[in-house]
């Protein structure tokens, strides 16, 4: 660990032990992200330290404790608070102020400090300038989302806006138009966005297109409720069916050979 500090941030080496190292791995194990002892299984500090060094800068365990505690008051604790800190670590390097003006604008944005959506929302706009966020609803826009729509899918899942303009474009289209969802449904259950087109997505749509195509289905079974299976609940759907079994885990699979397939020829 000590090297892999020294090697992130080399002014470690100059830090006073006293008035800044100790009190900033006390503030991170009281956090959860360091074992008592300083072992060998940090993981979650190296991230800290990977994505935002300084921490031990001059006014940085101020700004560390200021925002803890600001965050806390905003009902942001325990492993919430520790994620946040692993995945957007920044944030505990903002002027309090700055953090006060980001948490004000989720606010306005319709979601509320006792909402389990918050630390998400934070961590959401933290990552997008306002002009990345505008550009995401606007490309919602073009497919005929309302600013309302945009609203409602932030304060249901806020992490829908860090997914890359392609992939949320790829996935609107395939689910207007080839699965042929409404846009409130969309709009709804905005975590549709953020599951993979090539793994899960169009794989299960393959097989369920397969499944009505043969009339093997007494019910009629939405894709919808087939995309919220688990992996191991849709393999047990499959296995309804033994005499199409195999044919239905080859359309599952087929992006799986595919890739495979790819790969050894890249090989030889």
């Amino acid at each position: 660990m000590e090297a892999f500090a020294v090697r992130l941030e080399p002014q470690i080496l100059f830090a006073d032990v006293e008035k800044k190292l100790r009190p900033t791995i006390k503030l991170f194990q009281d956090l959860g992200l360091v074992e008592p002892h300083l072992g060998n299984n940090n993981e979650d500090l190296f991230k800290v330290f990977s994505r935002c060094n300084g921490f031990i800068a001059r006014d940085g365990i101020s700004k560390l404790s200021r925002n803890i505690e600001y965050l806390e008051s905003c009902g942001i604790v325990g492993s919430q608070l520790s994620k946040l800190l692993t995945r957007q670590p920044r944030i505990f390097r903002m002027r309090e102020s700055a953090l006060r003006d980001l948490v004000t604008r989720v606010v306005d944005m319709g979601i509320s400090t006792d909402s389990r959506m918050l630390v998400h929302a934070i961590h959401t706009l933290s990552c997008l300038s306002e002009q990345t966020f505008k550009k995401k609803c606007e490309l919602l826009k073009t497919f005929g989302f309302s600013d309302s729509h945009c609203l409602v899918m932030f304060r249901k899942n806020p992490g829908v806006f860090r997914v890359s303009e392609k992939k949320m474009k790829l996935g609107i289209e395939f689910f207007l138009n080839v699965a042929k969802f409404d846009k409130n449904v969309l709009a709804s259950r905005p975590i549709l966005l953020m599951s993979s087109l090539k793994d899960r997505v169009i794989p299960r749509y393959r097989v369920l297109q397969i499944v009505k195509s043969k009339k093997l289905l007494k019910t009629d079974r939405s894709f919808l409720y087939i995309l919220e299976y688990t992996e191991n609940e849709f393999l047990e759907f499959i296995s309804r069916f033994p005499d199409d079994v195999e044919e239905l885990l080859m359309a599952y699979k087929a992006h799986l050979l595919h890739t495979s397939s790819s790969s050894e020829e890249e090989n030889t």
